[in-house]
């Protein structure tokens, strides 16, 4: 089963493309950890999108958490000067979406490699 799932930020440009490729490593850490691979990950200044592989006695919410919870706490750590463009010190918003995608990750994988990348 695949998953796709977006998080968007509190506010517009957060994230430059050392971050997004940042974010990327973090996440494909994280989800290993899941025994869930992450397949794609693109995002742009402002929200990133995912696509991961993972077995089906994980939960999707716990999954998502935490590829939002850890990477988020990385990040703010080996970047603290992204810190000003949080919001009360928060990366991305308690929002988020996630949906299975089946066996074939090929519609979302084709919306998740359009997003722009930041400058």
């Amino acid at each position: 089963m695949f998953i796709w799932s977006s998080s968007p930020s509190i506010d517009k440009w957060v994230l430059d493309r050392d971050a997004v490729d940042r974010l990327r490593l973090l996440f494909r850490k994280v989800s290993t950890d899941f025994e869930s691979p992450l397949t794609e990950m693109h995002g742009e200044d402002h929200h990133v999108h995912r696509v991961v592989r993972y077995p089906p006695l994980v939960a999707i919410s716990k999954l998502v958490n935490s590829l939002k919870g850890a990477s988020s706490r990385m990040l703010q750590q080996e970047r603290p000067d992204l810190a000003r463009r949080y919001w009360r010190g928060v990366l991305s918003s308690p929002s988020n979406f996630a949906a299975r995608c089946g066996g074939a990750p090929g519609q979302p994988s084709s919306y998740v490699e359009q997003q722009e990348k930041p400058r």
